[in-house]
């Protein structure tokens, strides 16, 4: 039987849509029609293309590409680099958080040198996050700064139980700690890893069953805060090759698998839009305007490469069958996608 329920637009504070310098992956055009086929009215793009977004010229660059291509709402994080610190006052009333890759991943951005990163903690204004790529020691190294510098530190797709566990010991020593994972996180594990290896290479990589139980756990106690998807598209051909990238899609994909976990009874749908709406839209302080999702949660419907929007054209779900899909999306109050079908043009995403 069909059930449609209206949700607030989901709000996704991590993507990566590739835009400039690899939009042979991904554009802003191909990766927001992703975004409302999933569901999702808001995205916030990260820094690390081969062009990144490190400097004020580079935001004013990519603002002025997402006006033109993007059909979904639209915002930036800024990119800490090795020498850039000095522009963080401007740079944080442009874009909605700083990220610091700690860790080694896909893209130009990595940041090792503990006097620099002492410099990014201390310019960053505490009233924006400071979001990390840091896992395993690495985080407990992210955590000690933002302790020092009484700064607002929002951990990236964490994965483990022993990092949900240091977050937790932070947060009763007063730390200002919020905290994200992924849906792929929430399915996957180490297992699947090598099943489906190398589409499944990401950083941080996926991990073992009883990780996965650690963050539902984790969900129902509160100490994750949002759901997004790092959706980092890669070709085929390049998942394919010797060198293959870190990264997945994930747009199209996680709004269905949350809802699908809803119909399992392992969240409920209040749940659900907090994690992927309400944290969102109050941590990062997005106010959408009249902006929702129609979804027939009764719904079943397999998840298809072939039907994707997604420029790279693949998911590490093709072939799953989920219950619950998104029907309707409506941004500001047009509606923009129905079906299947996109119903605006090029353009129609406003920055927030």
């Amino acid at each position: 039987m069909s059930k449609l329920i209206k949700i607030p637009g989901i709000i996704d504070t991590h993507v990566h849509l590739r835009d400039p310098g690899a939009t042979h992956k991904e554009d802003f055009y191909t990766g927001t029609c992703a975004a409302l086929a999933g569901g999702v009215t808001a995205i916030i793009d990260m820094p690390n293309n081969p062009t990144p977004t490190v400097s004020l010229k580079a935001i004013t660059r990519k603002k002025k590409i997402c006006a033109k291509k993007s059909v979904c709402d639209y915002g930036l994080h800024f990119g800490a680099d090795n020498k850039n610190w000095l522009v963080h006052p401007k740079a944080a009333k442009k874009t909605f958080g700083i990220k610091i890759f700690m860790d080694q991943t896909t893209g130009p951005l990595l940041v090792t040198d503990l006097r620099i990163l002492e410099n990014h903690f201390q310019y960053w204004p505490k009233t924006k996050p400071i979001m990390v790529h840091a896992e395993d020691a690495t985080l407990a190294k992210a955590i000690g700064l933002a302790m020092t510098y009484d700064k607002w530190l929002h951990v990236c797709h964490l994965n483990k139980e022993t990092e949900l566990e240091l977050v937790a010991k932070a947060k009763k020593k007063g730390a200002c700690i919020t905290v994200e994972t992924c849906s792929h996180y929430l399915y996957l594990t180490d297992k699947e890893d090598k099943l489906l290896w190398p589409f499944s290479k990401m950083r941080p990589p996926l991990a073992t069953k009883k990780d996965v139980q650690a963050l539902w756990k984790g969900i129902e106690l509160g100490l994750i805060d949002t759901i997004a998807t790092d959706h980092a598209p890669h070709t085929i051909q390049e998942k394919k090759s010797s060198e293959a990238p870190c990264g997945v899609p994930g747009l199209e994909t996680s709004l269905s698998l949350m809802l699908n976990a809803v119909n399992q009874r392992k969240l409920s749908l209040k749940k659900l839009i907090n994690l992927m709406s309400v944290n969102p839209g109050k941590l990062f302080n997005i106010k959408q305007k009249n902006s929702w999702v129609e979804v027939n949660i009764n719904k079943s419907w397999k998840v298809d490469n072939k039907k994707l929007f997604t420029k790279c054209g693949w998911s590490l779900f093709d072939g799953w069958k989920l219950k619950g899909k998104v029907v309707k999306v409506f941004i500001r109050g047009k509606k923009v996608f129905e079906d299947g079908e996109v119903l605006v043009k090029k353009g129609f995403g406003k920055e927030l």
